[in-house]
């Protein structure tokens, strides 16, 4: 008798527990709606291309990159609005950006990890080029390009960074590391979910003590060191990724071919695609290797450092 009469208090306070929880869940997601529609209203009038860029989803991205706090979030998406209305990253087309993806050092991922999400592979010992506007724009297409492959429902990205052939004499400036940073975080507010730099050389970490200086604290916390030889860190890994599609530069059983002109033909079908999404009126033209491309648009102009 005893027994039954706890279990049936353990179960009525589970209960209690459980619609407690749930409605302050509720109320926490009608809180959180609230902050969208407020910053909505705090924006303003938009124009069309910037009106398509700010859905909800978006702004929440905002919100949460900034604590729910609107002020902040409101400050934060109108220098990303005035950023996109000057860069116009929506329109920066492969055959512009192709010659630094030649080596594959950024590519899009044929594989996304556990979660769906679409994964970019960065091989930075795969560096072929020195100029850092067109290093960062190169960046930029393709994570405008990882945002349009994104499962429905799906609002980040994974990035996979080998370190295999990395050396002082490629790697980025400190000054290119910042600017990129910048970008990400100013202009892909929760974009990223993950990111893995798989086996850094020792050197390496000193860079990184100083890139790490402009990350703020909740990107920092995104990025995992994995050592083949540290079990803990293989493991963290695992559980975003299968090994069966990780390639071998990861410790998975895959294969990682980097074929360019096969990458150039699939970049210019989703060129397309951006196109149509954004409402881009563009004839093709005809590159040499017969892939159809958009032609090329107006010079963009430069975040200033």
């Amino acid at each position: 008798m005893v027994f039954g009469i706890l279990d049936s208090a353990v179960s009525s306070l589970t209960s209690e527990m459980f619609l407690r929880r749930k409605h302050t869940q509720k109320d926490d997601s009608e809180q959180r709606d609230a902050k969208v529609s407020e910053l909505r209203t705090a924006i303003g009038p938009l124009s069309e291309r910037s009106s398509m860029y700010c859905t909800n989803a978006c702004l929440r991205r905002y919100l949460e990159a900034r604590n729910w706090n609107v002020d902040k979030a409101k400050k934060m998406l109108e220098e990303t609005i005035k950023w996109r209305l000057t860069y116009k990253p929506e329109e920066i087309r492969w055959h512009e950006v192709a010659h630094e993806g030649e080596t594959g050092k950024v590519s899009r991922a044929n594989f996304h990890d556990r979660q769906g999400r679409t994964v970019l592979i960065m091989r930075p010992g795969m560096q072929n080029t020195t100029s850092a506007e067109n290093n960062i724009r190169h960046l930029v297409y393709l994570l405008e390009n990882a945002i349009l492959n994104l499962s429905e429902g799906q609002e980040q990205m994974s990035w996979l960074i080998d370190f295999t052939g990395f050396s002082l004499s490629t790697s980025v400036p400190i000054r290119t590391a910042r600017d990129i940073i910048y970008i990400l975080q100013s202009h892909y507010p929760e974009r990223l979910a993950i990111a893995f730099l798989y086996n850094p050389p020792r050197f390496f970490e000193a860079f990184y003590k100083a890139v790490k200086l402009f990350l703020d604290p909740k990107t920092a916390q995104k990025v995992k060191f994995v050592y083949p030889k540290n079990k803990d860190s293989v493991e963290l890994m695992q559980l975003y990724f299968d090994v069966g599609n990780l390639p071998g530069e990861f410790g998975g059983d895959a294969t990682l071919k980097y074929d360019h002109e096969e990458f150039s033909r699939l970049m210019a079908q989703d060129d397309v695609k951006t196109a149509k999404f954004w409402g881009i009126d563009e004839k093709p033209h005809q590159i040499g290797n017969g892939h159809s491309v958009a032609p090329e648009p107006a010079p963009i102009a430069q975040r200033a450092s």
